[in-house]
């Protein structure tokens, strides 16, 4: 059970995340919701949202740190030395992935190798989604920036961070990562498919060196 010091402390940092990152029209309800939870039901959203408690009661170690890092479960689409890609599991449309940065930068900025991620994942839903269009945005929640990458689909309103969202299944998330990273294990098959017949040509040229192979003695 909270503290009455921890649970005006937790308040009141998930309030200055809320004033933060959540739209102007949300913003209010979200911190009257925040401001009338007991103990019982703060903890109860504090573990819905996988944030944990440090010693001194605050949030530790964001969800999306945890997420980078492997302590969640996710469904990775794409991974470079800075960021990590996952399909959302509470999508506003199918597809809609998060881009991680492994650090916590200041709001705004990505590094180059973040923004190649970005604009691979991108890519890679144009082409295997066959969205109307994608859109992209910057989140920022417990300190953590994150990039939203949001395929829109024909017929449908123009989509924003607030936008609907639903329960992905667990079934759905695996298919549309078969379905995303088909091409990165196709591509590491085909290299390792190359470098076999690059050691077997290698192979081959050796044992056809006048110096192991024997030939008849020519009588003139």
């Amino acid at each position: 059970m909270l503290t009455e010091e921890q649970l005006s402390t937790i308040k009141q940092q998930l309030i200055e995340n809320i004033k933060k990152s959540f739209p102007e029209d949300k913003k209010q309800f979200a911190i009257s919701q925040i401001e009338e939870m007991n103990s019982e039901q703060l903890e109860e959203f504090l573990e819905k949202n996988n944030i944990k408690l440090s010693k001194e009661g605050g949030p530790n170690s964001c969800i999306f740190c945890s997420i980078a890092e492997g302590k969640i479960e996710s469904y990775r689409v794409g991974e470079n030395n800075d960021a990590v890609a996952v399909l959302e599991i509470n999508p506003i449309s199918k597809g809609h992935t998060i881009i991680i940065p492994k650090e916590h930068l200041p709001e705004g900025e990505n590094s180059e190798e973040t923004k190649k991620l970005i604009s691979k994942i991108e890519t890679s839903i144009k082409e295997k989604l066959k969205p109307e269009s994608v859109t992209i945005t910057n989140n920022n929640l417990f300190g953590h920036q994150t990039t939203n990458i949001i395929p829109n689909y024909e017929n449908e309103e123009e989509i924003k961070l607030d936008s609907p969202k639903t329960s992905a299944k667990q079934e759905e998330l695996k298919e549309l990562q078969e379905i995303l990273t088909k091409e990165e294990e196709s591509e590491k098959e085909e290299s390792n498919e190359k470098e076999n017949s690059e050691e077997d040509k290698s192979e081959k040229k050796e044992e056809l060196t006048p110096e192991n192979i024997w030939l008849p003695i020519r009588i003139p």
